[in-house]
This record gives structure tokens, C-alpha cells and sequence, in this order.
């Protein structure tokens, strides 16, 4: 298309060579470049955040669609954090000349002035996920002066636009799930100080889903190109010290039984749903829990454990998990429970994750031993 674009110009500069104009030339150049990639604008970190979405240019096109501009590489994860069903769709940018640092523990270490994007949308019907989607809020993380901020941008009913929001908010949010059966939520926009309760290690705001283990994985960046994010990040130039030779830690997929054992699977949809929280350096350290994929201690996870700091929210069991007796079991109490005192997380679901649930309270059944 580019080269019949490029032909035609030719052609018409031939026959009016002696007529050229500035005019002519700015047809000539949209003509050529109308549809491509645009070079992405200098991000003035300083003013950061902007009013607008369109203000930082990450999506070319209709903004709706969500193709990414120059700089800005799709992503997904290995396994995801619950938030009402919502689909998200993922997007790093940095600029140019500088990259992230590799490392087998915890996020990787991404420099000054990196971006990452995720936004939070509904398909009208789950089977057909691509099709009219209803898109809610975009999340940023951006990293400047090594210290990460979180700014949210909420999106019109027309879908045009988004706008800086630091408030929250609520949506109600209807679709047809993947049996055919409407659901309903009202979802919540979380506010600044929201965010900060779980982006929490360590008393510093952090991302949580980007580590290399939840990173390393294939995705379709289009219909020819379906590679490793983790080689394709440093192909980009945006991971250094990857090394494609080696054979790194890949974290299961809790979706899908055949990316690792029943045991692999539950530990990956605590660590990161529950994880960033519950570790010994997070907001929910006090609870003694350690709910992180390579914790080795089944105690420390919550085989007869008993509760430290769960206060009523434990519903009178004794213990956090009781091996075979997932109903006896606090944590899957409060996975099932929407009640704000007792329900975890505290924040970010209205709605009960039920294939999580039948994740754990299988994983539970299967356990051996008893509790004294």
C-alpha cells in the first residue's frame, strides 16, 4: 500500500514538476504516512500527568482500538490479578536508548521514565472477545526520578477519550459471560490511595505483575510474529542481561492444567493475586502468611495455621488452611466472602472469582494430614 501510495506521488510530480508548493508537500507526506506509525511525541516528564490519554499518544488510530504506536510493545502475563472479569490489555513504553534489567527476583528493574499501561475493558459477550468491548479506566505506572506514580484515566460512554481522574469511581458494567448467562457489577475505580494499599513492598510503591516468571511466555504480537516476550523485550532493546540460551523459571499459568500441577497452579494465582500483600515485606505481613509462588513452607502458606491478625474476619476456623477441609479453611472463606470486613482482597473485586475458587478449594481437598 505504501509502495501504490509512493508510485502515484511519483507520477504526479512528474507531470507537475515545474508547479511544486509547501502545499503539495504536506498532501504528499499524509498521503504517505496516513495509517502508519507516528513517531511518539517527547514525553515532558514534568508535566506528567497529562490532562488527557490522546496527550501521551501510545495508541494510534481511533483510540478505542488500541494499536499500539512506535515504542509501545503489547504484553500479557503468565497469571493475572481477579478484577471482576474484566479483560486487560497491557502495554510498556520507555523511551529511547535505555532499557530494563533482567533479574530472576521479584519485577525487573526498569529505568527512569518507563511506562506501563494497562487498560481495564469488558467485551458485550465473552465469546467473542475482540467484539464491542466497553472500555473503563487505563492505569498508569510511570517511573521518574526512581519513584513509581499511578495515574488512572477514565474513558467516555463514546469511547473517545479518557480523562485524569484521582478520585475513583463507579461504573455498572453488564455483559454475557461464556455460557451465554448475563452478569452484572458495579465496578470500582479505585483511588490514588487505593492503589498505593496494594502497589505496597516494603514501603515502596512498586508494580506487580512484570517479573521475569510471569513475563517469560509466547504472545502473538501479529499473525507472523509469535515469539517469547522476554527475548522479544530484549530484541526491542528494552531487557538487557536476558540471555535466550538459558532455560529461566516460568511461572504456571492457573488457568490452564496443563502448564503445571495442581499445587504449581494454586500457588501461582495466590502469588499474585494475594502475594503482594502477603509476604513478609507487604501490607499483609502481619498476618504471618507468606502467599508467594516459590514459598516452600506449607505452614507458612497456611497448613494449620492459626490466624494472627484476621481478627471476626476468620468466621471462628481455627485454622487458615485445613488440609482436605477447604470449607473449615479461612482463606477460602474470605475468597468467597463479599462482606468489606471479611472479603480478600480487600480491594478490587466486587464479585467472586469462582474458578479461582474451585482452583483453591480443590487444591485444599487434595492436601494430606491433620491440624492439632
Amino acid at each position: 500500500m505504501i509502495l501504490q501510495k509512493f508510485s502515484s506521488l511519483m507520477i504526479f510530480r512528474s507531470k507537475f514538476r515545474q508547479s511544486l508548493s509547501p502545499l503539495w508537500l504536506f498532501f504528499a507526506i499524509f498521503l504517505i504516512s496516513c495509517g502508519e506509525e507516528t513517531p511518539q511525541m517527547d514525553l515532558d516528564f514534568g508535566k506528567i500527568p497529562y490532562p488527557k490519554l490522546s496527550d501521551y499518544h501510545f495508541f494510534k488510530g481511533n483510540m478505542q482500538e488500541l494499536v499500539p504506536n512506535m515504542q509501545v510493545l503489547p504484553y500479557n502475563l503468565n497469571s493475572t490479578l481477579f478484577t471482576d472479569y474484566a479483560h486487560k490489555a497491557r502495554f510498556v513504553w520507555m523511551p529511547q536508548g535505555v532499557s530494563a534489567n533482567f533479574s530472576n527476583e521479584g519485577i525487573l528493574d526498569f529505568p527512569n521514565k518507563s511506562i506501563l499501561i494497562k487498560v481495564f475493558y469488558y467485551p458485550k459477550d465473552f465469546a467473542k472477545p475482540t467484539e464491542n468491548k466497553q472500555i473503563i479506566e487505563t492505569r498508569l505506572l510511570v517511573k521518574h526520578n526512581d519513584k513509581w506514580e499511578a495515574y488512572d484515566y477514565l474513558w467516555n460512554e463514546s469511547q473517545t477519550e479518557a480523562v485524569l481522574d484521582v478520585v475513583g469511581d463507579t461504573k455498572k458494567v453488564s455483559w454475557k459471560d461464556e455460557k451465554g448467562k448475563t452478569q452484572n457489577v458495579n465496578y470500582v475505580i479505585p483511588n490514588k490511595n487505593q492503589c498505593k494499599s496494594c502497589h505496597n513492598y516494603k514501603e515502596t510503591f512498586l508494580p506487580i505483575g512484570p517479573k521475569a516468571r510471569n513475563l517469560n511466555k509466547d504472545f502473538a504480537y501479529s499473525e507472523k510474529e509469535t515469539k517469547n516476550q522476554l527475548k522479544k523485550w530484549a530484541e526491542v532493546g528494552y531487557l538487557s542481561g536476558f540471555d535466550a540460551s538459558q532455560n529461566y523459571p516460568k511461572m504456571a499459568q492457573y488457568d490452564n492444567p496443563q502448564s503445571g500441577t495442581l499445587h504449581e497452579r494454586a500457588l501461582a494465582y495466590l502469588d499474585i493475586n494475594c502475594g503482594h500483600c502477603h509476604n513478609p515485606n507487604g501490607p499483609g505481613g502481619s498476618s504471618g502468611l507468606t502467599l508467594t509462588y516459590y514459598e516452600p513452607d506449607l505452614h507458612k502458606i497456611g497448613l494449620c495455621k492459626s490466624p494472627i491478625a484476621s481478627g471476626t474476619a476468620s468466621g471462628r476456623l481455627l485454622y487458615d488452611i485445613q488440609a482436605g477441609k477447604p470449607d473449615s479453611s479461612i482463606l477460602l472463606s474470605r475468597m468467597v466472602s463479599l462482606n468489606p470486613g471479611e472479603m480478600m482482597p480487600e480491594v478490587g473485586r466486587m464479585m467472586v472469582h469462582e474458578e479461582g475458587v474451585a482452583l483453591i478449594r480443590a487444591w485444599i481437598s487434595e492436601m494430606k494430614g491433620e491440624c492439632r
